[in-house]
C-alpha cells in the first residue's frame, strides 16, 4: 500500500511541474504577442508610461508610422469624422521623407512623438548607438519644426532600464500601452474591433499602426471611435494622460 501512495505522489509531482512549465511558456507567449512587457516598482528607478489613471473615462489612442504614405491619410480622414485626438509615433528617417505628411497630422492637432531615427530596436544595438539614434532623431524633428519633442516610444517598444535612463537624461519620456490589437498582422476588421472594445478599461493606452502595411486599420476605427465614445470614454493626447493628477506611471527595476 505504502508503494501505492509513494507512486500517486510520486505521479502527482509530475504533473505538477508539467503544469508549472506550460503556464510559463503560454504567459511568454501571450507577452511576447501582445508586445507587453512586466514591469516592476522602484522609488528610485526611470519610469515608462503604460496606462493613465484608472479612475477617469480618459483614453489614448496611439498610432506608430515608419514606412509608406497612403494608409495614414484614411486614418486621419475616421479621426477627424470623429473629432478624436490621436497621439502619433513617428520615426525621424519617415519624418524626413515625407515632410507634408507629418505636417498634415501637427495641422489635424494630433499630438506628435518619436519612434527614434531608424525603426531599429534599441536592444539590437549599443548604448552609444542609441544614444545617436535619438540625439540623431531630435536633430531632424527640430530641422522640420519641432523641437519641443518630448514623447518616445522604442522602436518595437522595447527597451531596457540602461535604455530608460539614457532616455531620461536625454529630457524624454518612454510611452508604452497596454492595449494592441495587433492591427499590423491584418488579423480581421472584426477581429481588431471586438480586440479594443473588450479590452479598453480607464486610462488605457492603445496601439495601432499607420504605416501602409494595415490593410484593416482605417475601416476598423469606424466601429472603434464610435463605439468607444458610446461607452463613454473619452480620447486624451497622451500629453494629457501624463499630466493628470493621479496618471500611473510604473517603473523599471
Amino acid at each position: 500500500m505504502g508503494h501505492f501512495y509513494t507512486f500517486k505522489v510520486q505521479h502527482l509531482k509530475r504533473w505538477f511541474v508539467v503544469i508549472i512549465l506550460a503556464l510559463f511558456t503560454a504567459t511568454f507567449l501571450w507577452f511576447e504577442q501582445t508586445g507587453t512587457f512586466l514591469v516592476f516598482s522602484s522609488n528610485n528607478s526611470p519610469s515608462d508610461l503604460t496606462k493613465g489613471n484608472k479612475n477617469e473615462p480618459n483614453i489614448a489612442l496611439t498610432f506608430n508610422i515608419s514606412w509608406g504614405e497612403e494608409k495614414v491619410y484614411d486614418i486621419l480622414k475616421e479621426l477627424e469624422k470623429n473629432d478624436v485626438q490621436a497621439t502619433f509615433f513617428i520615426s525621424g528617417e519617415w519624418a524626413e521623407r515625407h515632410p507634408e505628411i507629418l505636417e498634415a497630422i501637427s495641422d489635424a492637432e494630433h499630438e506628435i512623438g518619436m519612434l527614434g531615427y531608424r525603426y531599429t530596436s534599441y536592444l539590437d544595438q549599443d548604448i552609444d548607438q542609441v544614444k545617436k539614434d535619438l540625439e540623431y532623431a531630435k536633430k531632424i524633428f527640430t530641422k522640420l519644426g519641432y523641437e519641443d519633442m518630448t514623447l518616445l516610444r522604442p522602436p518595437s517598444g522595447q527597451f531596457n532600464k540602461e535604455i530608460l535612463n539614457l532616455v531620461e537624461d536625454a529630457g524624454l519620456e518612454v510611452i508604452h500601452w497596454n492595449v494592441n490589437p495587433a492591427d499590423w498582422k491584418n488579423p480581421g476588421t472584426d477581429t481588431i474591433i471586438d480586440y479594443v472594445m473588450n479590452e479598453t478599461e480607464n486610462g488605457d493606452i492603445i496601439l495601432m499602426h499607420a504605416s501602409d502595411t494595415v490593410e484593416q486599420t482605417a475601416e476598423a476605427l469606424k466601429i472603434i471611435l464610435k463605439g468607444l465614445k458610446n461607452k463613454e470614454f473619452q480620447f486624451v493626447p497622451i500629453s494629457e494622460l501624463i499630466n493628470q493628477a493621479h496618471a500611473e506611471s510604473k517603473n523599471i527595476n
